[in-house]
């Protein structure tokens, strides 16, 4: 086993600096398998650097990291504590081992400090998960990397998987830094190359496999549901064929005989054009079965991703919604699915958008398996041009609690089919192409395994690793949390208003376009008219789907007076004049939200500027978030003059501040 060195790409937040602490005592490691052997070789990789000492069993040492699989512990549970001058792991598996001890390279020079109790550390959820949307070949329209803003894809490159895998290495040991334990290598929207993974060319992702399995992430792959037709011969997908289930059988047991640890499918089925079991009259539950029934004698698990929708939508028709599809298609089949079926559902009802009303069907399904979706890849967010720090937005929906406060969370929910999210990694040298984005995959990761966290102490701790050995670490860490721990909430500011979504160019989703998808078949829509602004939602006059949520919440959502104002616009219609909580109508929050935006957005290109020359960061990851910080501060103002300029048009309502409007 040998550890990942790749000089032309940032280290991220396992930079050399981050092992000091380790490195420079005494450790045993007590424990065999494959995991144990990769913890063994990050202590003699870390002593070797800074002068510790790897010690076998009976040595007087620092810090023990032993395996315990007799104890109370499972896989992936650990015990960390320090007494009488020794930090001690204890690991129930060979994965809890591993985790225990990035435990302690987080902590660093804390971990060996005062005396501390024995503290016990479980993953709230078993599958903590990273789809990638990566393409084989390069899509004409998407590129090799479908949402993806930091490059091509580490896994493949003109049609072919990399020659050399040494970064999907590294990957995997960030994430396993971070806590996510699986990763699906392609793209849902499987073409006919992807398709190929599942059978002729499985040996390919055996290879990533390889490359994965030292770090404990198991490899996970997007199929098509169509397979048995387009790469088995057989007449028909039909999930209830007896023929269609004999094919799955025999090709996910030859996956397994290739990939032992293999983790399951993903997919994607009747959904912006992809096949699925609709096709042949049978339910998702009988398409998700399907492939549940062929995973399970090898331990494998099916995500069957619930973005159902018609995209060929009439924008005329306000009775059709595309916020209630999920609910409609998926609530009536609740119980229907199998145990290994996961249900991957969207954080909100829409996609991915900056602000949304938790899901209603993550509440709707308790005899289900949920597992819910995020996207750290920026989509709707900036997409890693902009600073925008997500792990406030994951946090608030992973502690919204759908049946009140007496209630159980979403995290709660998570429990059974885990946390998913779309990974924003690309080759770019800094992996995420903008530097600090990097800082969202790391929370997706840490969320995912507590999430409870609070979002803030995550982002000290991204900052404390990435940039450890600053020369003045209290000066940096208070700049980037000033920098980033609002940004979710600048980026919002300006952009949609109000919860009511998109108003982004169609395509490719960067930049303002108000209009751009209000005449067009995709159900997005905002409805701005020379009287008000808003989707009516409600039961009683419009598209009833506040009533897809439990009390409290259908009534919340369905009162005008109670909506939370962040999501007015998503669940209401109101005149432009309609008083906020502030005491501020709708359109001057348009105005107001719209300049102060902007004016953040520049404040945080002035505080990183402060950092010139100062050499508190490598000059030339300085130099690219300063590139992308002046593209944010133009982009933020082209949002507010366009947007403001919209509706000052449509309402004909001045601002009140006299402020310049174009």
């Amino acid at each position: 086993m040998t550890i990942p060195e790749l000089n032309d790409v940032h280290p991220a937040w396992l930079p050399p600096e981050a092992f000091r602490a380790v490195g420079s005592r005494r450790t045993l490691v007590a424990g065999d398998g494959t995991l144990a052997e990769t913890v063994r070789a990050e202590v003699a990789h870390a002593c070797a650097r800074y002068g510790g000492e790897p010690v076998a069993s009976g040595a007087a040492h620092d810090l023990a990291l032993t395996l315990s699989p007799d104890g109370d512990l499972g896989d992936e549970d650990f015990v960390l504590g320090r007494r009488d001058g020794v930090t001690t792991v204890r690991a129930g598996g060979q994965a809890g081992l591993l985790y225990g001890f990035f435990e302690v390279v987080r902590l660093g020079e804390a971990a060996f400090a005062a005396d501390r109790a024995a503290v016990r550390h479980r993953p709230a959820t078993r599958r903590r998960m990273l789809d990638h949307w990566d393409n084989i070949d390069v899509h004409p329209v998407m590129g090799q990397v479908e949402r993806g803003y930091a490059g091509g894809s580490i896994f493949w490159r003109d049609g072919v998987a990399h020659d050399d895998l040494t970064r999907v290495r590294a990957y995997g040991r960030l994430l396993a830094a971070s806590g996510v334990n699986a990763v699906a290598v392609n793209n849902v929207n499987v073409h006919a190359t992807e398709a190929r993974l599942l059978t002729d060319r499985l040996g390919e992702v055996a290879a990533i496999a390889a490359e994965l399995r030292p770090y404990g992430i198991r490899v996970h792959l997007s199929v098509n549901f169509a397979s048995p037709v387009a790469l088995g011969g057989l007449p028909t997908a039909d999930p209830l064929d007896a023929g269609v289930r004999e094919w799955w059988a025999r090709t996910t047991e030859r996956v397994y005989a290739t990939i032992p640890d293999f983790g399951g499918y993903v997919v994607k089925a009747d959904s912006e054009g992809q096949p699925g079991p609709f096709a042949y009259g049978r339910s998702h539950a009988d398409g998700a079965n399907l492939l549940a029934d062929a995973l399970a004698p090898h331990g494998g698990v099916v995500h069957w991703r619930a973005f159902v929708y018609d995209h060929r939508q009439d924008w005329r028709d306000r009775s059709t919604d595309r916020a209630r599809a999920a609910y409609d298609h998926f609530a009536p089949l609740d119980g229907r699915f199998r145990d290994n079926a996961i249900l991957q559902v969207k954080y909100g009802p829409m996609d991915f958008q900056v602000r949304e009303p938790v899901s209603p069907v993550i509440a709707a399904m308790p005899a289900t398996r949920l597992a819910v979706e995020f996207q750290v890849t920026q989509e709707y967010t900036g997409q890693q041009r902009h600073v925008c720090y997500l792990g406030p937005l994951w946090s608030e929906v992973l502690g919204f609690r759908p049946w009140g406060e007496a209630g159980p969370a979403v995290a709660d929910v998570a429990v059974r089919g885990g946390v998913v999210a779309v990974s924003n990694v690309g080759d770019d040298p800094y992996w995420t192409g903008h530097p600090l984005a990097q800082a969202n995959l790391y929370a997706f990761g840490r969320l995912a395994w507590a999430p409870g966290l609070e979002p803030g102490a995550v982002l000290d701790e991204w900052i404390g690793l990435t940039f450890a050995g600053c020369a003045d670490p209290e000066r940096l860490r208070r700049t980037l949390r000033e920098m980033m721990d609002g940004s979710w909430r600048t980026y919002e500011r300006y952009t949609a208003p109000l919860g009511v979504g998109f108003m982004v160019r169609p395509g490719h989703h960067y930049g303002p376009d108000v209009d751009g998808y209000e005449y067009t078949p995709w159900g997005t829509y905002h409805f701005a008219d020379r009287d008000g602004v808003g989707v009516d939602r409600t039961r009683s006059s419009g598209t009833g789907f506040t009533g897809q949520y439990p009390e409290p919440w259908s009534e919340v959502y369905e009162s005008l007076d109670d909506c939370p104002d962040e999501l007015l616009l998503f669940f209401h219609h109101v005149p432009y004049g309609h008083v906020l909580g502030d005491g501020t109508t709708v359109v001057q929050h348009i105005y107001d939200t719209h300049f102060a935006g902007a004016e953040e957005a520049a404040r945080t290109r002035l505080l990183w500027e402060k950092l010139a020359g100062d050499g508190l960061v490598a000059p030339d990851l300085y130099a690219r978030v300063r590139e992308r910080l002046d593209e944010q501060v133009r982009s933020a103002g082209e949002w507010r003059d366009q947007l403001n300029t919209y509706f000052l048009r449509k309402s004909g309502v001045p601002d009140a501040h006299g402020r310049p409007i174009h």
